[in-house]
């Protein structure tokens, strides 16, 4: 399955039924009053959050939805039926934005989670509704209400506990191979990802899921190399393993590049706990890796990890060190929502 992370979707929910003209008409009943019933509501539409999806893939096939309309008020009092509502299914971690693209309509994290992002027309009322004691036979209804039209756009920030980041053709992909199912292309040229994936790590403290970023580059912050896209998945992991790579010539460069994006990129992704590692380990000789572990250390001001995807080295000493900081993100997560205790609040048209 292709992963696709932003979708353009046009809505409409459905047209509000009119109402009915309609009078009594039975046998030894010479005057029968009004009764004609009122129009059927239209259809609503919804996005649905599920738990069974990690993409928005099936948006690029379908963009138009179209709820149904009302059914016209018939004789008797009979009122039409509703329109049926349209659900749009999306995973979790979605956002629905407006056609600006900067109003946030509706944010659903959790399956289950739904919010009306277009209300059906009311129906229209049938002349029984306008009778009185001086208009005993109105011969007037009203038309229904139009439904609303609105274009909207989905964008999906992956829920991941850990995200991998650093520079294109750092050992991302390798890493995320190694210690789980997913199968990433690899290759050894930069940008071989250009998608994120994911892939869940079974430790023996806990089950973890892993998220392959797409390579960052300078002036990410800005769209370069669609950075603003890829730098938006790192806004909910709960830890960054920052992998650089022991064979670049400027080691503490390439540390920097990264970080200094993340600052400029905001939402608190500098301010995340970082795990870094050296990577292509094996590629080195003891005298050169510990020169680059050196420069390494200097610049993140901490211990790197030694790490070579291919050779095993130092796999479960970062997955070890990723489970304890997850852990302790989830419990801090914790805390904090059983002290707020307040239901989110979704966006109603």
């Amino acid at each position: 399955m292709k992963f696709l992370d932003q979708a353009k979707i046009y809505i409409r929910s459905g047209d509000g039924g009119p109402g009915a003209v309609s009078f009594r008409r039975e046998k030894f009943i010479e005057f029968g009053g009004p009764d004609g019933g009122d129009g059927g509501k239209g259809g609503d539409v919804w996005v649905e959050c599920v738990a069974n999806l990690n993409t928005l893939i099936d948006y690029r096939y379908q963009q138009h939805f179209k709820a149904k309309n009302g059914t016209g008020g018939m004789g008797k009092n009979r009122a039409g039926a509703g329109g049926a509502d349209v659900v749009i299914a999306v995973p979790p971690g979605t956002q629905v934005y407006a056609e600006d693209q900067e109003t946030l309509l509706a944010e659903l994290m959790k399956p289950g989670e739904r919010a009306r992002l277009a209300k059906g027309g009311n129906g229209g009322f049938g002349n029984a509704h306008f009778k009185s004691s001086t208009n005993q036979a109105p011969r007037r209804a009203n038309p229904g209400e139009p439904g609303q039209e609105l274009t909207v756009w989905l964008r999906l920030k992956l829920i991941a506990d850990a995200g991998i980041i650093g520079l294109p053709n750092a050992g991302k992909s390798t890493f995320l191979a190694t210690v789980s199912a997913a199968k990433p292309k690899i290759a050894d040229y930069p940008f071989t990802t250009l998608h994120p994936n994911l892939g869940v790590v079974r430790t023996p403290a806990t089950d973890f899921v892993l998220a392959d970023i797409p390579g960052l580059i300078e002036g990410a912050h800005e769209g370069a190399g669609l950075g603003t896209r890829f730098l938006g998945h790192v806004e909910r992991c709960r830890v960054l393993l920052h992998l650089v790579d022991a064979t670049a010539d400027d080691i503490a460069g390439a540390y920097r590049t990264v970080r200094a994006e993340l600052k400029a990129y905001g939402a608190g992704l500098e301010r995340k706990k970082e795990i870094v590692a050296l990577t292509k380990c094996d590629a080195l000789d003891e005298a050169s890796l510990a020169e680059k572990a050196v420069a390494l250390k200097a610049a993140a001001r901490k211990k790197p990890l030694m790490l070579s995807a291919v050779s095993g080295l130092g796999v479960k000493e970062v997955l070890n060190a990723l489970a304890r900081e997850i852990g302790k993100a989830q419990e801090k997560a914790r805390s904090a929502s059983e002290a707020a205790g307040e239901p989110r609040q979704k966006w109603q048209p």
